[in-house]
């Protein structure tokens, strides 16, 4: 019997969603608002899913406070009130779209917790704009 668990937790950064290969004006009709110079934010909101077995000694499919540890010490202390673009090594080179972002956070994750549980990083940007990513 399988049962996913989920963990949410709150980060802000700012980006600015950029690729140098192309001229500032394809930038800004691609990425428009989000291409300020300047950079913006987001109150980003991260929901971590492990799906796995019940452990039948403890009741738990995976220790809480254990996971909650690792996604502050690992994800929120990266990129929490950070400029992801200047602040990370993980952006250097790698634009810091919601899409890529979830899939940096994933495997961060993914090398920190055991492979028999299934690892989904749903993140959201805004309310209404949100990403999943499940490694494939």
């Amino acid at each position: 019997m399988k049962l996913a668990i989920f963990r949410k937790e709150h980060f802000n950064s700012a980006h600015r969603l950029f690729n140098p290969a192309w001229s500032d004006e394809r930038n800004e009709s691609i990425f428009g608002k989000c291409n300020n110079p300047n950079y913006h934010g987001h109150n980003y909101e991260l929901i971590v899913q492990l799906r796995g077995e019940i452990d039948p000694e403890t009741g738990y499919v995976y220790d809480m406070k254990l996971l909650s540890d690792l996604i502050k010490e690992h994800v929120l202390n990266k990129f929490d009130h950070k400029n992801l673009n200047l602040d990370t090594v993980e952006f250097k080179d790698l634009n810091p779209s919601a899409e890529n972002i979830a899939v940096v956070i994933w495997t961060i994750l993914r090398e920190k917790i055991d492979r028999k549980y299934e690892l989904i990083v749903r993140l959201y940007e805004t309310e209404r704009n949100y990403v999943e990513y499940d490694g494939n």
